[in-house]
C-alpha cells in the first residue's frame, strides 16, 4: 500500500499489488511525501523512509494590458500562476518570419520576479513564453505573446486616470462624459528604456485636450505644462479661433497653427533631449521642446472639455520625424 500526503490535505492511500505505482490529481507547485507499508495475512508492515516530490508549477499569465515595448525592447509581465512562491521564471523567445514560423528559441533563465526586459532587434515580431520554475522542474509554457518592434507600444494606466475618465478595454483610447472639470488626465505606460519613441493621438476637432510628458512625480493634481516636471501641447476653443499652447512650467510660446491637426504624432527622443510635435495628415512639425530629461517619463494624456482621445501607437515614425 502506497500513503501519500501534503501540507495542505490529510493523508490518501493507494492499495496495489505490484511494486510501482502511478499517483495522478496532484496538484501543481505543491510538496508531497511518499510512504509505503506491505500488507499480508499478519498485518501492516512498519512504514518506509518518506520520499519527498514537488509537483512542476501552473504556466504563468502574461499580463498584456501591462507589457510595453519600442523597437529596441520589451518588458513582459506576468502573475506567477500558483499560490505557492515560485523560484524563478523562464522567458522563451523566438522570432516569427513572414510566414509565421517560428525560428530558434532562446530563454532568459533565473529570472526573480514577475517581469523581464528583453533587449530585441528593430523591425522583427517575437512570441513570447513565459515558465515557473521550482525544484520539481519547469512548468508548461504560458500561451504565447506578440511583440512587434516597428515602433513604440503602451497602453493608458487604468490607477492612474481621473474618476470621470473611461478607459476602452483595449488600453487605447479614454472618454470624458458630460463633466465640466478642467484636466482630467491619465498617463501612459512607456517602456523605461532610452533612445527614441513614437506614437500618435487622434481627435476631435472641436475636443479640448493637453498631450505631452511627465515625470512619474509629477503631482497629480497639477495641470500638464503647469510644471517644470511636465511638458504638452495645448488646445484651447475660444470664442474667435482655436489656440494652440506649447507648455513648459506655465509657459509657451507664441504660435499660431492655421490648420487645426487632429491626428498628432509626438517623437521623444531621450540622447538629444527633444520632444516634437506633428500634424500627421500635412507632416508638418509644430514644435518642439529641448530637455535633458533626467528621469524616465511617461506619456500623458487629458481632456479639457467632454470628447474623446485615441493613442495609435506601434506604428514606424515617419521619415519626416527624423529631420528635426
Amino acid at each position: 500500500m502506497i500513503e501519500v500526503s501534503c501540507l495542505s490535505s490529510s493523508v490518501s492511500n493507494v492499495k496495489v499489488k505490484e511494486t510501482h505505482c502511478s499517483v495522478g490529481e496532484l496538484l501543481p507547485n505543491v510538496q508531497y511525501e511518499f510512504w509505503v507499508t506491505a500488507t499480508n495475512t499478519t498485518g501492516i508492515s512498519p512504514a518506509s523512509e518518506k520520499a519527498v516530490y514537488v509537483t512542476v508549477p501552473s504556466p504563468p499569465v502574461i499580463r498584456q494590458r501591462e507589457c510595453s515595448s519600442c523597437p529596441e525592447a520589451a518588458l513582459i509581465r506576468w502573475e506567477s500562476g500558483n499560490t505557492n512562491p515560485v523560484d524563478s521564471y523562464t522567458v522563451e523567445l523566438s522570432e516569427t518570419g513572414s510566414d509565421g514560423q517560428s525560428g530558434v528559441t532562446e530563454s532568459i533563465v533565473a529570472v526573480p520576479t514577475c517581469e523581464s526586459l528583453i533587449q530585441l532587434q528593430s523591425g522583427r515580431q517575437y512570441l513570447i513564453y513565459v515558465r515557473a520554475v521550482n525544484i520539481g522542474g519547469p512548468s508548461d509554457r504560458s500561451e504565447a505573446f506578440t511583440v512587434s518592434t516597428t515602433g513604440t507600444i503602451f497602453h493608458l494606466l487604468q490607477d492612474t486616470a481621473h474618476p470621470c475618465l473611461s478607459i476602452s478595454e483595449d488600453g487605447f483610447s479614454m472618454f470624458y462624459g458630460d463633466e465640466e472639470l478642467p484636466c482630467v488626465a491619465v498617463l501612459g505606460d512607456l517602456i523605461p528604456v532610452r533612445g527614441r519613441h513614437y506614437w500618435e493621438v487622434e481627435l476631435e476637432e472641436d475636443t479640448e485636450y493637453r498631450i505631452g510628458v511627465a515625470y512619474e512625480d509629477t503631482q497629480r493634481n497639477s495641470y500638464l505644462g503647469g510644471t517644470n516636471t511636465s511638458w504638452c501641447m495645448r488646445h484651447v476653443l475660444t470664442p474667435s479661433r482655436h489656440k494652440y499652447e506649447f507648455l513648459h512650467s506655465g509657459w509657451s510660446p507664441d504660435i499660431r497653427i492655421t490648420v487645426n491637426p487632429v491626428r498628432i504624432g509626438l517623437s521623444l527622443n531621450y540622447d538629444r533631449g527633444i520632444l516634437s510635435f506633428f500634424n500627421v495628415e500635412l507632416e508638418q512639425h509644430l514644435h518642439t521642446f529641448y530637455c535633458s530629461f533626467l528621469h524616465y517619463v511617461h506619456p500623458c494624456f487629458a481632456l479639457d472639455n467632454p470628447g474623446a482621445l485615441t493613442v495609435r501607437n506601434g506604428v514606424a515614425a515617419p521619415e519626416y520625424v527624423h529631420l528635426v
